[in-house]
């Protein structure tokens, strides 16, 4: 998972640097009055949003699946500490009701 978020960080700083470039040079628009550096963080989030989708598509897939098996293990452990309460309950109500008679 760090390995897929550190790889987006990098396509959006590759990104960055070539729509700062592209308006510092010119070639795109300037944002108006001082919006220009919020211009260029947005220009790239969305330049850098399809890349990431289309380039870190096995990245995604694996670390999906890893975020699936943690997942699966979190609610075994909790199925497992529900089971094991139902047991003591069972216990204490079987043990209970013994004393009573």
């Amino acid at each position: 998972m760090l390995r897929y978020t550190l790889m987006r960080l990098g396509i959006f700083a590759g990104c960055l640097v070539v729509v700062w470039g592209l308006v510092y040079s010119g070639v795109a628009p300037r944002g108006l009055g001082d919006s220009n550096g919020m211009w260029i963080i947005l220009l790239a989030l969305l330049i850098s949003a399809p890349i990431s989708f289309v380039v870190l598509r096995k990245e995604r897939d694996r670390a999906s699946v890893q975020i699936v098996q943690k997942v699966d293990r979190v609610k075994a452990n909790l199925e497992a500490n529900r089971s094991q309460e139902d047991d003591v309950a069972d216990e204490a109500a079987r043990a209970q009701g013994q004393a009573s008679s």
